[in-house]
């Protein structure tokens, strides 16, 4: 069932008296927030979507990469705040196209990391970091390590074989 959906962001809270909510984006796509048309919600990973529309939006001046939205059928605060820490989904099949080099932060996790030089098998990409230049976070047996998504030290990148290559230059996982 996850593939099925992709978690665009998160209800973090609500905002004024009238049901809008605050939603905390994980996504690059700011349309998901601010189009009206139909989205989804669930309280957990485990429970199962329900269709919720997306009547505006626009994003918190001040907090980056946070959005207001007025959902239907949600009119006031206490209504709202019934939604907190529920996840905002929308379809797989609604991400957009990306570019070559540009990868979903989901399509990442749980990834296989080798080493470049020899194959060996390094850890597993448990995160992505926003930073400068994204980070990997991969954790090995004994260890979590933070390696610059660039293409100097990442240069293999197979999503369908879910193995991404690094290259281990001195003091990169020491």
């Amino acid at each position: 069932m996850e593939d099925l959906w992709v978690v665009v962001g998160k209800i973090v809270g609500t905002q004024g008296l009238k049901g809008e909510v605050r939603i905390f984006s994980y996504s690059d796509f700011p349309e998901r927030f601010l189009e009206p048309g139909q989205r989804w919600i669930r309280a957990n990973a485990s429970s199962e979507p329900r269709p919720i529309g997306l009547v505006r939006g626009y994003a918190h001046t001040g907090k980056q990469g946070v959005y207001i939205v007025k959902l239907e059928e949600v009119n006031n605060c206490e209504q709202a705040e019934k939604l907190r820490n529920f996840e905002f989904l929308v379809p797989a099949h609604h991400r957009p196209h990306l570019q070559a080099d540009e990868f979903y932060v989901a399509d990442l996790i749980d990834c296989q990391v080798l080493d470049h030089d020899n194959g060996k098998p390094i850890g597993v990409v448990t995160a992505v970091v926003p930073a400068g230049n994204d980070l990997l976070e991969i954790k090995t047996v004994a260890k979590t390590y933070l390696v610059p998504f660039v293409r100097e030290l990442v240069p293999i990148v197979d999503l369908v074989a879910k193995k991404i290559e690094v290259k281990p230059i001195e003091g990169l996982f020491d």
